[in-house]
């Protein structure tokens, strides 16, 4: 970490990132905000100076491993002479903010997904030994106006904040205590980042949010009148040159609005790909959970949003053995399943997490049969995934080269569907937007063949 004379010796920086897409988006911007103050990323916490772990509260398995890490971290910290400095981010920060440092002293900074735009002045206050060590304020709106308007991208796809918190107060999940309540993004700031990026090269963005399909930003200054909702943000998106292709993620059933499903037909740009969780079919569950919404209501949805987009494929996530839940409910989720037909779900067994209203409900389930519902439900998933990554072989789809495949001359990218495709093709593709024939599939991604390709991509 040595300079020339005429240059600051550059900081290492090594971040790890456990959860949602939401983190890693977050992860991303606290190496923008690091950046001024001469931390560059390195490839290993051994060589940093800076290490900080991005931490997810969802499940008590993600909890754990976060104080695995922050064990082994200790072990480096001390071999470095204490030259390390070890700051945890993201949600368990937010939860467990000065139990983490009770139980790991070894921290130095603990901040919430909130307060990472703050991180440059606690490094400050650090190195002086004043101030505090734990900043856990929720100011979302502080937070988008102090964070660089402008960030590097890191290849032709990219992450764009456009909504952080949540209002609905599911009653197994804890993002409202970690992450606060819904706020919006300007239209104006997320068009100039979106702009910044597409300058360099971005082809895809992917709206991000808690509850993204919440989203209800003041609208550009030269349009006025009311908050924009996401599906007018999709649209004028979709209008900046060389944004080819937007999704969005994550979404509630209860903010699927009749202008966002209309935009999944008349918005090109607009992938065919929608990630809806449901977390149950049973209406009895559905309920506990204080989800808002129905089974058929949910149904309904569906089946608007695929009369809009009729190649749209459908993604979801799926809670098991949530308290009280009988075997009648399961088996309607089961059934909602096969209703819905989906490209790709994600599926967990229930995890209590103190201080949400399920943890303290009267009926959990013994393991052994969250185990064995999750295990079913998982094998009617993987075989619809693999059903519908068949129905993919013959068809010619378009799709964004994101890198250099694992074997020679072989790249990958992913196909409107979000998919995985891997196809022989030369490196000056990375970046394009290509056709490529699908020939073969398995249950996380196609094989295909180049089909054209322009000279001038060449």
């Amino acid at each position: 970490m040595t300079g020339t004379p005429d240059e600051k010796p550059m900081k290492g920086l090594f971040i790890r990132t456990y959860g949602c897409q939401m983190n890693v988006y977050d992860s991303e911007r606290i190496r923008d905000v690091l950046r001024p103050l001469g931390y560059a990323p390195v490839d290993s916490p051994e060589s940093a100076d800076l290490v900080v772990v991005n931490t997810c509260h969802i499940r008590e398995k993600a909890t754990e491993k976060v104080y695995s890490e922050l064990g082994q971290l200790k072990r480096m910290k001390e071999a470095s002479g204490g030259r390390m400095t070890i700051a945890v981010a993201g949600c368990v920060a937010q939860a467990e903010g000065e139990e983490l440092i009770r139980r790991q002293p070894a921290v130095d900074l603990v901040l919430g997904p909130q307060a990472y735009h703050k991180l440059p002045e606690m490094i400050a206050r650090a190195s002086r030994a004043i101030g505090d060590r734990l900043e856990t304020e929720f100011d979302t709106v502080e937070k988008f106006d102090a964070l660089p308007k402008t960030r590097e991208a890191d290849g032709p796809a990219a992450f764009v904040s456009v909504q952080e918190g949540c209002d609905k107060f599911c009653t197994f999940c804890v993002v409202p205590y970690t992450r606060g309540a819904e706020m919006s993004r300007r239209v104006d700031d997320i068009v100039f980042e979106t702009r910044s990026l597409a300058s360099q090269g971005v082809r895809e963005i992917t709206l991000l949010g808690q509850n993204v399909n919440a989203f209800h930003g003041p609208a550009p200054v030269l349009e006025g009148g009311e908050d924009w909702r996401l599906g007018q943000l999709c649209r004028h998106l979709s209008k900046i040159g060389g944004i080819e292709r937007i999704r969005y993620t994550t979404s509630h059933p209860r903010d699927m609005d009749d202008d966002l499903i209309a935009a999944h037909g008349d918005t090109p740009a607009l992938m065919p790909f929608l990630h809806l969780p449901v977390q149950s079919g049973s209406d009895r569950i559905l309920k506990a959970m204080n989800r808002g919404h129905t089974a058929d209501h949910y149904r309904d949805i569906i089946a608007r949003v695929r009369a809009a987009r009729p190649d749209i494929a459908i993604a979801s996530d799926f809670i098991v053995g949530f308290p009280g839940e009988s075997d009648a409910d399961f088996e309607a989720t089961m059934q909602l399943v096969r209703d819905i037909g989906y490209a790709i779900a994600y599926s967990f067994k229930y995890s209590s997490r103190p201080g949400t209203p399920a943890a303290e409900m009267h009926g959990h389930l013994p393991e052994s049969v969250k185990d064995e519902r999750l295990q079913a439900l998982q094998s009617l998933l993987r075989a619809q995934q693999t059903e519908f990554n068949a129905s993919q072989i013959g068809k010619t789809l378009p799709v964004l080269v994101t890198g250099k495949g694992r074997n020679e001359g072989q790249m990958h990218g992913r196909s409107p569907y979000l998919q995985a495709v891997h196809f022989d093709g030369p490196e000056t593709l990375n970046g394009q937007i290509v056709d490529v024939k699908i020939v073969g599939a398995s249950l996380n991604s196609l094989t295909g063949e180049l089909v054209r390709v322009t000279e001038a991509a060449l």
